[in-house]
């Protein structure tokens, strides 16, 4: 009994679709190898799945590139590559003027081999802006980053004068400081370099004050004038 005749159609199953696929791409492939060793003929078969998915049979010694460079040869009047070679130059030529275009702009902002001569009324107003845009962005800058150190400076100097007068308190709290070495007037010279270069020794002095020894009977109490910094 015969095979019956089967329909040629898409098949709408997907699984079926792909297995149907796999043998009859294997069949392909057979005969192709089948022909290329029987007949010693040239044969090339590319196909490519629903999913895109390439599969290739080319006889052995051969490459695709020969075949395809064959097919061109014996066509005479079609060159595959032309058109895409030809769209290549077109672009290697605009990068080429962009980037030349570019070098001049830098030279010109350098100053590097900058020949005004050359350049027209145009070129000049344009070559003026820019360095203006420059000047300006720079400027800014630069204000910017005095703006930031001062800011910068203005809280190192706020932290110390908050540190200095934390210091100040605990000092005030461990000791009593005797009134010669307030300052009561900006023109008291004297009491300012006593605190300027006394500071340390005036504590110090007012921490030991109650371990100095006191007159024993009949000798002469301390004056007020006898304390003296060391």
């Amino acid at each position: 009994m015969g095979r019956g005749k089967i329909e040629i159609k898409l098949i709408e199953n997907p699984t079926n679709r792909q297995v149907t696929y796999s043998k009859r791409r294997n069949g392909i492939f057979k005969k192709a190898h089948e022909l290329s060793v029987l007949c010693d003929a040239k044969v090339s078969l590319i196909m490519f799945s629903k999913n895109n998915k390439m599969h290739e049979y080319i006889s052995p010694g051969l490459t695709t590139k020969k075949i395809i460079d064959q097919y061109q040869k014996t066509l005479g009047d079609i060159d595959l590559w032309r058109s895409h070679y030809e769209k290549m130059l077109e672009n290697l030529k605009k990068l080429k003027d962009i980037n030349n275009k570019l070098r001049r702009q830098i030279r010109h902002r350098i100053g590097d081999g900058l020949d005004l001569d050359d350049l027209s009324f145009q070129q000049l107003r344009t070559l003026e802006e820019d360095m203006l845009s420059s000047i300006g962005k720079i400027r800014e800058r630069k204000f910017h980053v005095i703006k930031t150190r001062t800011d910068t400076c203005r809280k190192k100097v706020k932290s110390l004068e908050q540190m200095n007068g934390n210091l100040l308190l605990e000092l005030k709290e461990k000791c009593v400081i005797h009134p010669q070495f307030l300052l009561h007037d900006e023109g008291d010279e004297e009491s300012a370099v006593a605190l300027a270069n006394g500071a340390s020794t005036l504590y110090a002095f007012c921490q030991h004050h109650t371990h100095l020894n006191l007159p024993h009977h009949g000798e002469q109490p301390f004056k007020t004038d006898d304390l003296r910094l060391a």
